[in-house]
């Protein structure tokens, strides 16, 4: 009687450990999806402001069940183009200027990375969540937050986001007035504005 007593204790633990991991959801990995997601940029000035976009190469999310556990992205910061620039000299200029040294650095730093850390509701029942992660620019990585649209679509997910950070606080000081003065209709202001649309699906290979 003690023996089988015993078992029906194991049997009993062993049930409810296989209902608790099977009622668990699993992650999954979603990869991006190149052709349907895009990074556009806005800068100002005081003479006005150029806006373009730059590609994202590659990046993943990790999700289990609605919440994200991680994600990461590359940014090819060779892509970098301008849109409101109609002279095509004038635009390949600024092109050129914004891959150098004053800027992005691109011959030494091709890529820009973008880190998940935590997503978070903003509401119950909402689709607005803060996204908080280590963006690397030159090297250089400070943790950035901001809100953004999670929606579910046919294979996977949908991001949306528009955000800005303080382009000097990853070394990107031209003509900026924190660190020059008089510098008249010269001055650019310091924070790039950004529109984030990211599709990631699952991959062909599950």
């Amino acid at each position: 009687m003690k023996f089988s007593f015993i078992l029906k204790i194991f049997f009993a633990i062993g049930l409810f450990a296989f209902l608790f991991a099977s009622s668990v959801p699993a992650s999954e990995t979603y990869v991006l999806d190149t052709q349907n997601s895009k990074l556009e940029w806005k800068a100002k000035k005081v003479t006005g402001q150029h806006f373009g976009t730059v590609a994202i190469k590659d990046g993943s999310v990790t999700i289990n069940g609605n919440d994200v556990e991680s994600g990461s992205f590359q940014i090819d910061m060779t892509t970098i183009t301008d849109l409101d620039l109609k002279k095509e000299m004038m635009r390949n200029k600024l092109i050129k200027h914004l891959k150098s040294d004053d800027f992005f650095a691109v011959e030494k730093y091709p890529v820009t990375v973008f880190k998940i850390t935590k997503v978070i509701p903003l509401k119950s029942g909402n689709t607005t969540y803060r996204v908080t992660g280590n963006l690397t620019i030159k090297g250089i990585t400070h943790e950035i937050q901001f809100p953004a649209v999670l929606s579910k679509i046919e294979k996977g997910y949908k991001l949306n986001a528009a955000f800005a950070i303080d382009r000097t606080k990853w070394g990107l000081r031209y003509n900026s007035g924190k660190f020059f003065q008089k510098l008249g209709d010269r001055l650019i202001y310091d924070d790039i504005h950004f529109k984030l649309s990211v599709v990631v699906k699952k991959s062909a290979m599950k």
